[in-house]
């Protein structure tokens, strides 16, 4: 008889304590550095402003922006896969979306529209090559990275003989989707609480009265929204499951009758989606398509999502802890400059963080799992 019969216990329903459920989380680093990076702010950058309305929507804003990223490249990233191709997309569907809309003359909402098909369309082509010839997702994305990006180069230099295309905004002014990605929302309610005295508000000019923080911009809309679906998606449907089983054992996978193919396609189609989201908020803020824009996203989303504790390998990793990896990111840029430090220690933090987070990660899963 086995010991699992002696003792009467199926390993199979053998329960575990709330503490190890918690401690083989992957969130668990993100979380930890998350609480770290805010009790070392609060303590050397409390009284710098940091802290207060306008403060907080700073590192908000940048957080998102990686957050956005970050999820996309959470959900490829446990389904086995990488995309070091979002950078460049990033400038690419930015500078589209200006081709379209200025210099083509489109309305903006048809200019998202097409750029996001054309986008997507990309993602896809970058699934295919991956899953038809087996090649390395890190060779067949590096290869997209040259070529969106010389594209985004190329394509302004030969339309408009300039590598910055502006007027955005202006051909966005009414526009329902640019408005979805470059608006505000609850502008009211700041305005109440600048009247009420809850947030600061401007003493004198033009905006006297106003409050400083007039909403909550799209991004973070855009963010909050990504980071649920992503969330929902791995942990609440069968296609998370699928998700999970493609990065952790695609033979096997495959043969339990998981579309392994058709995931990791799927999952770089929305690596590209998230990326476009990121570059329409992006050219809706400034107004202005940049051949420049998005350079080393590809590297920070990657960053985040390993902070938030998922493996390289694939098939381990949470949405939740991608967001918090992105959090991180944005509280410690940010921090940085209101703590008065050198902003070009920004990476030597990041790196610190990212080699403790991942550090605690895989020793507190070993001691838990018994892994060698």
């Amino acid at each position: 008889m086995s010991d699992a019969t002696n003792s009467g216990v199926d390993e199979r329903i053998k329960q575990q304590s709330r503490l190890r459920q918690a401690l083989i989380r992957p969130e668990l680093g993100g979380i930890c550095g998350t609480i770290i990076v805010f009790i070392l702010f609060f303590i050397f950058a409390s009284d710098s402003g940091m802290f207060n309305s306008q403060g907080v929507m700073n590192w908000s804003v940048v957080s998102a922006q990686f957050m956005i990223i970050a999820v996309g490249a959470c959900l490829l990233m446990i389904a086995g896969e990488f995309d070091l191709s979002v950078g460049s997309m990033i400038g690419f569907s930015g500078m589209m979306i200006a081709i379209f809309g200025v210099t083509l003359g489109w309305p903006i909402w048809m200019a998202i529209i097409v750029t996001f098909l054309m986008a997507m369309a990309i993602g896809w082509l970058n699934g295919f090559i991956v899953v038809r010839t087996g090649l390395p997702s890190f060779i067949v994305t590096l290869a997209f990275l040259f070529i969106l990006r010389g594209f985004t180069i190329f394509l302004p230099q030969v339309i408009e003989r300039k590598t910055i295309i502006g007027g955005i905004k202006d051909k966005a002014e009414g526009d329902f989707l640019g408005t979805m990605f470059g608006g505000k929302i609850l502008t009211g309610l700041f305005q109440w609480f600048g009247d009420m005295g809850i947030i600061a508000t401007f003493e004198r000019g033009n905006r006297a009265g106003q409050p400083v923080v007039d909403g909550i911009p799209m991004l973070i809309v855009w963010a909050i929204f990504l980071v649920i679906v992503g969330h929902i998606l791995l942990t609440r449907t069968q296609f998370g499951n699928w998700i999970f089983a493609a990065g952790g054992d695609a033979e096997a996978a495959r043969n339990s009758g998981v579309p392994v193919n058709r995931v990791k396609i799927s999952m770089f189609m929305f690596s590209a989606f998230c990326a476009t989201v990121f570059a329409t908020c992006q050219v809706m803020e400034f107004g202005s398509a940049g051949a420049d824009r998005g350079l080393l996203k590809e590297f920070e989303a990657i960053i985040a999502v390993v902070i938030g504790g998922a493996l390289l390998t694939g098939g381990y990793g949470s949405v939740i802890g991608a967001a918090l990896g992105a959090l991180i990111f944005g509280v410690v840029q940010q921090g940085l400059f209101f703590a008065g430090v050198e902003s070009s220690l920004f990476r030597v933090f990041l790196g610190v963080i990212l080699l403790g987070a991942v550090i605690l990660n895989t020793y507190i899963r070993r001691i838990i799992t018994g892994e060698r």
